[in-house]
């Protein structure tokens, strides 16, 4: 698995691929088209078997995912 070689949020590109998603959150491709696919996960459907997912919406998510208070 490649590492993310972003240091910061500003670094990100303002729309990532599903592959750039994996890299970022260190996952596998398959775990992160499978992430992708759920209802709530922020992407955007640019033609038919693509898949982009926008930068701050991505890191709203991340940050929602990790509330404390969700528990």
């Amino acid at each position: 698995m490649k590492r993310s070689t972003y240091q910061n949020r500003e670094e990100l590109p303002m729309f990532l691929t599903v592959m750039d998603v994996a890299d970022l959150l260190g996952i596998s491709r398959a775990s992160a088209y499978e992430l992708v696919r759920g209802d709530d996960f922020p992407k955007l459907k640019i033609v038919p078997g693509r898949t982009i997912v926008p930068r701050d919406r991505l890191l709203e998510w991340l940050d929602e995912q990790t509330r404390y208070d969700k528990v």
